[in-house]
């Protein structure tokens, strides 16, 4: 609680709201006139605060305040949030003595802090499933076997030594192989030149990125740079853009001029061009207007540009020692902005650039200098605020010539009932809207002195009521705004990230659904929305109107469904407030129709909230489909809840820190980088680790096979064909690299699933990997050992040894033949492999007598009948793979070709 300030204090609060715009604090009434924090310590006050809550923008509490000396004649005065410094804030500007209300878990930002969890990837959870069958099936065939067999005897040392024997069918090197693929496709991620600077801090969930149904990201730093930049002014009849500034700055240089000179309205017009007179002036009030109706500060950082230096400039500029440009050039050096939004930093600025300076400013003086080198006061004698419920601002100023001004400027919807009657104030709005901009609108009125009097004193009186005060107050402003003259339109862009709008586009082709959850405005949201084409022109939005009740938010999901009937590519916006109270009495039925949205933008929503949302939809999602994936994306530390709440936590490395990143899962350092992400590395790697863990499946089932027909066919014995290093070299050295080399295939390049991101709607249906792929799998296994088995007993002469021979060796052979029918894409490192495997399967069977024949392994005879088992037992399937690829090849082979 701000007790007392030392000059003017702004804090940020991008760590907790997003919003990296400072934001003005003041001091409690009472405490404001202290002349030092000293006296501070001489107050006899108590304080009032209600209890801890986790919503950000709403505090209430009383300050009550009395002497030292025992007086009892307490003054009591409402609190708010402006008296307020939460922690995990910073003071950028000033300093600041207050009281401790609030700590340790009772803060705004722990209220706003979820635990982490530990993630496991959709494609892990279906692998342990097809583990549990197989390990069913374990047992399921040892006890088969053991019946046929006979329960004579220990029969239950025989069924143990049968699930022994079979274990290969559980393939307990397939966690060691998927691990050992994160890995490589961590690298493979952090090592693309494509995408700079990414980091890959939970290296267990990459193939997650393949599969994702849902986007939440934020808005502020993650879809736009937060960087507001003026870009058109419309006064009816005149207009400038981004190209015509300069006559802007010529029109107030003149106008300045004129007034300078006191010159009469009739002079002026003795101008060769009345249009251009009337122009000038009326550009000139424009300007004015936008330079003082506003809540921006100036800041001076520099210490030798203080107030003296500034006063000293500007009388050695007057008497001609220091040129114009000069010094306007080193004051717009040391001089910065602050303010609660961008939009109103951009609109003063730019009357920087044209000629008028906000130079000074406190809580009862404005002062601005123009580019003749002049001052002009203003004394501030009321402020009304911007609010989302009256979507406008107001200020009422006094001039030298105690002139009093009140100026208006807000959002077209609320304006257009203010202002004076005109033919195009509708259509600009509309024109500018469908370019992106942020419109507002800009009036103004003159007071007279016993107007201003009338209105001061009721004003005065309805702030000071207990019932009903906020209508009272506001029913006073509007008695003001009444009949006032439109002065001017403005156009404000808020530059999107590089290639935002691309990358949303082809996001929204992919299948996945985007919501914006941002803590902004809902006018800014909206137009932002549309600016990076999440919403497009024409498209149907219902706003869900402000709600406070079970029977409204009903009343809202019924005319939200209605709108769904009526336009069925209908997007949802809503304001955090209305989605609390939806969330309290109907969130199932809330999230089951915003999922049902084209888009969902929901603004003014606190970081509890944005994890609240993707905890809902996750759950939602795993009633319905278990495999629909959620995906968060933010930069700031009011992100970092939602992001560790998702299946996949994506954070932006920005300017509002490093906290999103270090929480998330992937760091990236750019919104458009996620295309790249998503669409190709996503995509190879859920590919990748589908037919990675498959293999490693038929390559356990298929020896499994081998080790059932031996035993049922030599009396059910549970005597194992394959003893010895036969066994341990079979998964490492003989078949461990071709297999791995998987990782390295690519179904479709980088270029061709960029550019048909539609691609990537397959990928999260999960065929790659099913229990029909397994299936496929698992006859695949019985037919080629069953060929491999067969085909050795048939052609069986009377040494054992050479069953072993003949059968290991076409086992070999038939595993690095289905490699080579698996891939799609060949990487020389898969030619490498494959050749290397070879070579020590033919150097080890000259150093395993125990296990071979080195005189048969030279016969023509072993050749011939190795060749003839490892065709019966590949060559079906070469050629099924070959019709199926001519008759019926898929749709990625078709584009990539």
């Amino acid at each position: 609680m701000c007790l007392y300030i030392a000059g003017t204090c702004f804090i940020r609060t991008d760590q907790m709201d997003g919003e990296t715009d400072w934001k003005l604090r003041v001091a409690v009434t009472r405490t404001q006139a202290l002349p030092s924090q000293e006296n501070v310590m001489e107050l006899n006050a108590r304080i009032y605060a209600e209890k801890p809550h986790n919503d950000i923008h709403v505090f209430i509490g009383t300050f009550n305040s009395g002497l030292r000396d025992g007086d009892d004649n307490f003054s009591e005065e409402s609190l708010n949030i402006e008296n307020t410094a939460w922690a995990n804030t910073v003071i950028a500007s000033g300093s600041v003595v207050g009281v401790v209300i609030y700590t340790g878990r009772h803060t705004k930002s722990s209220m706003n802090t979820s635990t982490p969890s530990t993630k496991n990837g959709l494609l892990d959870e279906e692998i342990n499933t097809l583990t549990k069958i197989l390990f069913i099936a374990v047992l399921l065939l040892s006890f088969i076997l053991i019946s046929v067999k006979g329960f004579d005897g220990p029969w239950y040392r025989y069924m143990f030594r049968f699930v022994i024997l079979f274990s290969y069918i559980i393939p307990i090197s397939l966690r060691v192989n998927l691990d050992l693929s994160k890995a490589v496709y961590t690298y493979m991620i952090q090592h693309d030149k494509n995408i700079p600077g990414t980091l890959v801090r939970t290296s267990t969930i990459p193939e997650e990125l393949g599969r994702i149904d849902y986007l939440l990201c934020d808005k502020t730093g993650t879809l736009t740079q937060n960087d507001m930049v003026f870009k058109r002014l419309h006064m009816g009849s005149i207009s400038y853009s981004s190209d015509s500034m300069d006559e802007v700055t010529e029109a107030v240089r003149q106008g300045l001029l004129k007034v300078q000179q006191n010159l009469s309205k009739a002079s002026f017009q003795s101008l060769s061009n009345e249009y251009k007179a009337r122009r000038i002036m009326r550009t000139l009030d424009a300007v004015k207007a936008l330079a003082i109706c506003h809540n921006v500060t100036p800041v001076y950082e520099e210490e030798d540009m203080s107030r003296e230096n500034l006063e000293d400039m500007t009388t050695r500029g007057k008497a001609g020692m220091v040129n114009e440009t000069s010094f306007l050039s080193v004051e717009h050096e040391s001089r910065t902005y602050q303010a609660s939004s961008p939009d109103e930093i951009a609109l003063v600025k730019w009357t920087e650039l044209v000629g008028l300076t906000l130079s000074e400013r406190d809580l009862d003086v404005m002062k601005l200098r123009t580019c003749l080198g002049d001052d002009l006061d203003y004394k501030i004698l009321q402020i009304f605020p911007f609010t989302s419920e009256n979507k406008r601002m107001g200020i009422i100023v006094q001039d030298d010539n105690d002139e009093i001004v009140f100026y208006v400027k807000g959002a077209d919807s609320v304006m257009m009932s203010i202002v004076q009657y005109n033919d195009w104030l509708s259509e600009e709005c509309d024109n500018m809207a469908r370019d992106g901009l942020r419109t507002l609108v800009v009036a103004k009125k003159v007071l007279s002195i016993a107007a201003y009097g009338d209105f001061e004193n009721r004003y005065n009186k309805a702030k000071c009521e207990m019932i009903d005060r906020h209508l009272k107050v506001t029913s006073e402003i509007e008695s003001l705004e009444q009949n006032m003259e439109l002065l001017c339109l403005t156009g404000v862009e808020d530059k999107l990230q590089e290639n935002v709008k691309p990358t949303l586009e082809m996001l929204a082709n992919a299948g996945i659904k985007i919501w914006m959850l941002t803590g902004d405005k809902l006018e800014t949201s909206i137009c932002i929305a549309k600016s990076a084409r999440l919403i497009h022109r024409d498209q149907e939005i219902h706003i869900f109107q402000e709600v406070a009740s079970r029977t409204e938010s009903h009343l809202e999901l019924n005319a939200f469904r209605r709108k769904r009937a009526a336009h069925h590519d209908a997007a949802l916006i809503i304001r955090g407030s209305s989605l609390t109270h939806c969330l309290r009495h109907y969130a199932n039925e809330f999230v089951e129709l915003a999922c049902q949205a084209s888009a969902v933008i929901i603004c003014r929503c606190s970081p509890t909230q944005k994890a609240q949302i993707v905890k809902l939809l996750r759950s939602a999602s795993k009633k319905k489909d278990k495999s629909k994936r959620v995906c968060a994306i933010g930069d700031g530390g009011n992100d970092v809840s939602m992001i560790q709440a998702a299946h996949c936590g994506i954070g932006i490395v920005g300017k509002e820190g490093k906290q999103a990143s270090l929480a998330s899962d992937f760091s990236i350092t750019q919104f458009s980088h996620i295309g790249m992400l998503l669409m190709v590395h996503g995509r190879d790697s859920y590919k990748r680790s589908a037919a990675l863990s498959q293999f490693i499946i038929h390559r356990g089932l298929i020896i499994s096979v081998i080790q059932a027909i031996f035993s049922s066919v030599f009396y059910f014995s549970s005597v194992s064909l394959y003893q010895g290093f036969l066994l341990v070299g079979y998964t490492t050295v003989y078949t461990m690299l071709p297999v791995f080399s998987l990782v390295l295939d690519k179904d479709v390049k980088s270029e061709v699933a960029l550019r048909f991101p539609e691609l990537y709607r397959d990928l999260k249906k999960g065929r790659s990997l099913s229990f029909k792929t397994f299936l496929i799998w698992v006859l695949i296994s019985i037919y080629q050992g069953g060929a491999i088995m067969y085909g050795a007993l048939l052609i069986f002469d009377r040494d054992f040894t050479h069953i072993v021979s003949i059968s290991f060796t076409s086992l070999i052979f038939t595993q690095l033949l289905m490699i080579a029918l698996t891939i799609r894409t060949w990487h020389w490192l898969m030619l490498v492999s494959e050749g290397l495997s070879i070579i020590l399967f033919v150097l080890s069977l000259f150093f395993l007598q125990d296990h071979f024949d080195p005189q048969f392994l030279g016969s023509s005879e072993f050749i011939w009948k190795t060749a003839i088992i490892t065709t019966v037992s590949s060559l079906p399937l070469a050629i099924l793979k070959y019709v199926r690829k001519r008759f019926s090849p898929p749709i990625y082979s078709k584009l990539d070709e």
